[in-house]
């Protein structure tokens, strides 16, 4: 497929080359002919010269033809802008943007445009290498309303079944993962000692839960 990139810094230039590794076409636009040096000799895509939200400019990269379009750039402004001409104007189908203003990714994402809100995704990413066991949460959506725990299991759930964590925890057990394969359970499916299990959850009560499923049931 043809993927538009705006922004030739680290992060457009790194995607730039990975997806064009992958075999498909890609055109980066960015207003500094010197960005372009990052993407190196072995980068065969198009190079656009200017504003990623111009028509003009997205016009010359292929944008009618592309079926992904990234911004990626290092302004907020910039980036939500030319993804909303990219969605509305265009019709582009998978369109994200790089957001370093949490609030707005949480805006921008109920307007229908998926967001990479980078501050706060590296800062979780940190913390998750740092202190992998203190916090079960692995995804939370932008608005900070829903999230998805890997819960670790006290071993007296071994031999309930999906519902009764269900009805003791009050979340919705996703996907259980038994020595790398993942599946999405039955209520009425056994829990194992090996079971890797994971829940969406009211993220105000992630903690709650969490300590709960660490428990043996019937305790608190």
């Amino acid at each position: 497929m043809r993927v538009i990139i705006m922004g030739c810094g680290r992060v457009g230039a790194s995607l730039a080359g990975a997806l064009e590794r992958l075999g498909h076409e890609v055109a980066v636009i960015d207003k500094n002919v010197e960005s372009f040096r990052r993407l190196g000799s072995e980068f065969h895509g198009d190079q656009v010269i200017g504003n990623g939200f111009d028509r003009n400019v997205l016009i010359e990269a292929g944008i009618e033809q592309a079926s992904a379009f990234a911004a990626v750039s290092s302004g907020d402004n910039s980036n939500i802008i030319s993804a909303r001409v990219a969605r509305e104007t265009f019709r582009v189908p998978r369109v994200v943007a790089r957001i370093y203003d949490q609030k707005r990714a949480a805006v921008y994402e109920r307007l229908g445009i998926p967001t990479v809100a980078t501050v706060p995704w590296t800062t979780d990413r940190f913390l998750r290498s740092l202190v992998p066991d203190g916090d079960a949460e692995t995804w939370r959506d932008p608005t900070g309303t829903v999230a998805l725990l890997r819960l670790p299991l006290h071993q007296g759930w071994a031999g309930h079944s999906v519902a009764d964590l269900q009805v003791a925890t009050g979340a919705r057990v996703a996907l259980v993962s038994c020595s790398g394969v993942a599946t999405v359970p039955a209520e009425s499916d056994t829990l194992q000692t090996v079971d890797e299990v994971y829940v969406a959850a009211p993220a105000a009560a992630s903690r709650d839960i969490t300590a709960l499923a660490a428990s043996a049931p019937g305790r608190t």
